[in-house]
């Protein structure tokens, strides 16, 4: 109550401009993200018939298909290693990137109801749909670790590497995620095009050739791929693969954060007008 007897009021004015990430107001909500998170895995599995068994499934199924094709036709060199497990290897974190990033980029056109009628952070929307895949991913680890241990290579500790690189894979594909579902609220045209190029995106990563096939003068080019030093690290991370070219993964690593930090930046640019758009 205002000194004048007046009901005390507050006026919530659009911001301008590019605005910087709200790491406190983020903290306060973050029960928010995981209620979300939650949600999002039920939904996914609602009505299923074998469940979450389908993360599993997928990667195991395309594993299948590769080692036919391009492991036994296409005679596609995998190193010391048998085709089956080169691939799995590389299908395991390209599979959690492809959902991560196709459910994100639609999730505020999917979570319009939500986003027109209360206030939260917008960033926990497509993050929430990053976070939910990974689930995913440790399901098809396990699996993963098993398929190594039958074909005979035993994981040392090397295989910590995995969580610096799986963070990686989480920078890119949020960072993808929150860049376009904020162009996806205006131009719809992006949940059409997005599944259209994850497919072609996955024959300029190393899944089912390795990176050493590309010329050696074309590997920086490469390397702005940030899916190429994720899939390549988690090779030499669970097998005695060679490390690769330095340069390349090196270029590759700081493109994940990069990816991050300008979709985060851009998501907060265009929030303002969600709401009136979607």
């Amino acid at each position: 109550m205002a000194s004048d007897g007046q009901p005390k009021q507050t006026i919530i004015t659009p911001p301008r401009g590019w605005l910087p990430i709200d790491f406190r107001e983020l903290w306060a909500y973050r029960e928010l993200l995981g209620i979300l998170v939650a949600r999002d895995i039920k939904v996914k599995y609602k009505q299923t018939y074998i469940g979450i068994a389908w993360a599993v499934l997928q990667p195991l199924l395309m594993t299948a298909v590769f080692t036919l094709f391009f492991g036994q036709l296409a005679k596609i060199p995998s190193g010391n290693l048998p085709y089956a497990v080169f691939s799995l290897i590389a299908l395991i974190p390209w599979t959690y990137f492809a959902n991560a990033l196709n459910f994100a980029s639609t999730s505020l056109v999917t979570n319009q109801q939500l986003l027109t009628k209360i206030y939260f952070p917008r960033l926990f929307i497509p993050s929430g749909a990053a976070f939910a895949a990974l689930v995913d991913l440790l399901i098809s680890l396990v699996v993963l670790f098993v398929v190594l241990w039958a074909y005979g290579h035993t994981p040392t500790l090397r295989a910590l590497w995995l969580i610096p690189f799986t963070g990686l894979a989480v920078a890119a594909a949020l960072g993808c995620g929150m860049l376009l579902s904020a162009i996806n609220v205006q131009y719809r045209d992006v949940q059409y095009t997005v599944p259209f190029a994850i497919q072609m995106w996955l024959f300029l990563t190393p899944v089912v050739y390795p990176s050493s096939m590309v010329p050696a003068a074309f590997r920086w080019l490469y390397g702005l791929n940030p899916m190429v030093a994720v899939i390549e690290g988690y090779r030499w991370a669970l097998t005695d693969a060679p490390f690769p070219a330095a340069s390349m993964m090196a270029l590759s690593i700081l493109v994940s954060p990069a990816l991050l930090i300008g979709g985060a930046y851009y998501f907060r640019r265009m929030e303002k007008n969600f709401a009136d758009v979607v």
